[in-house]
């Protein structure tokens, strides 16, 4: 698999609100904090100033982290119905031996979230399903063993 990063708009431009609620109201706040604890004296034993640090640590790796993505995403546009799974479809299966349909809309790793229905490209289902149409029977190794599914619809 190559290090493309892939995005549909909604992704990025959700992206783009979080690192920009990071870098305005989080970091701010969290400076504002240890601003506070440092003025409370003895660094050693405050549990304020020590929280603080560790959540300004973990803010300005997502920071970095989301400028990055944006910085190298390349934003793909699902332009108009097209039969053939891409990113940005939104794709419903139906595993062999089941009753029910599942629908996923198929995005690039960096916004997936299969819980909100957003599958991986990259997934071991999502890899499976680029390029497929309707109709098409699928086998995939997944973690927890082979499954086989059916393309119900492309949207």
């Amino acid at each position: 698999m190559s290090d493309d990063i892939h995005l549909t708009p909604e992704g990025a431009e959700a992206l783009r609100l979080e690192l920009d609620d990071l870098i305005k109201i989080r970091r701010p706040e969290l400076a504002q904090r240890l601003r506070e604890a440092v003025a409370d004296g003895d660094l050693k034993e405050n549990a304020n100033y020590h929280d603080a640090k560790e959540q300004q640590a973990m803010v300005e790796g997502r920071i970095q982290y989301l400028e990055d993505i944006l910085r190298r995403a390349t934003v793909v546009f699902n332009d108009g119905p097209s039969d053939i799974v891409r990113i940005g479809s939104s794709v419903t299966i139906q595993e062999v031996g089941t009753e029910e349909d599942e629908t996923y809309i198929l995005v690039g790793a960096a916004e997936a979230n299969p819980r909100e229905g957003k599958l991986s490209e990259k997934s071991p289902i999502g890899a499976a399903l680029v390029g497929r149409k309707r109709g098409d029977k699928i086998k995939v190794n997944t973690p927890d063993g082979q499954i086989s599914f059916k393309i119900k619809g492309v949207k």
